[in-house]
């Protein structure tokens, strides 16, 4: 009996030990951990245009972002249309007074915007892009966050555009997504600053 505990013992340690060492290993290579370590902002774009089930994949995404009690106070407004994607990129480079392209030729644009009504929808929308822009990552895509659509959204040319597309409401621009393949390699991680992190114990 008195070995067969022994032995008992031994097994249940062995089993521990590999589960100890499957986990680590987990965590070492865990894949949600290095896409966002590894994602980086992109800023040259080939013109093809991802396929619309990755896209649904990365808005998907967008809408599971936490907001302030549940509210889900932003919307997401994907363009893919040419012509529309052209006229936010005017908009938006006349608020900086200049006549480039500050969407870096990315032929897919996803605008956030919320509801000022709510009083975190500044957070809300933030954490929108965020996973609008890992999400890309994970599915092979660049992006990029492009601001001033807040500033596009409150301009009477911004305002049209949302009462043209149905959109009711007081909504206040967040950020720009753009989105497609990338034309160059992306750039290196700076070095994460010593103090970034402060641990209190």
């Amino acid at each position: 009996m008195k070995y067969f505990i022994i032995t008992i013992a031994l097994a249940f340690g062995i089993m521990t030990s590999c589960t100890n060492a499957q986990n680590g290993s987990q965590m070492d290579t865990n894949e949600t951990l290095e896409n966002l370590k590894t994602r980086r902002s992109i800023r040259a774009y080939t013109d093809q245009m991802p396929a619309k089930e990755l896209l649904e994949k990365v808005l998907e995404a967008g809408t599971y972002a936490p907001t302030g009690k549940g509210s889900q106070s932003p919307i997401i407004i994907a363009v893919t249309d040419k012509e529309t994607r052209d006229l936010l990129s005017r908009l938006n480079a006349g608020v900086m007074g200049a006549d480039n392209d500050p969407f870096y030729g990315a032929p897919a644009v996803l605008v956030v915007l919320a509801d000022r009504n709510c009083p975190t929808y500044l957070y809300d929308g933030s954490l929108v892009m965020g996973n609008l822009l890992n999400a890309a990552h994970a599915v092979g895509l660049g992006s990029c966050w492009i601001h001033r659509a807040k500033e596009v959204f409150d301009s009477p040319e911004g305002k049209a555009l949302l009462k043209d597309w149905g959109i009711e409401g007081d909504y206040e621009g967040i950020g720009n997504c753009i989105i497609g393949y990338p034309a160059q390699e992306a750039p290196a991680p700076k070095p994460r600053k010593a103090d970034y992190v402060h641990f209190i114990e």
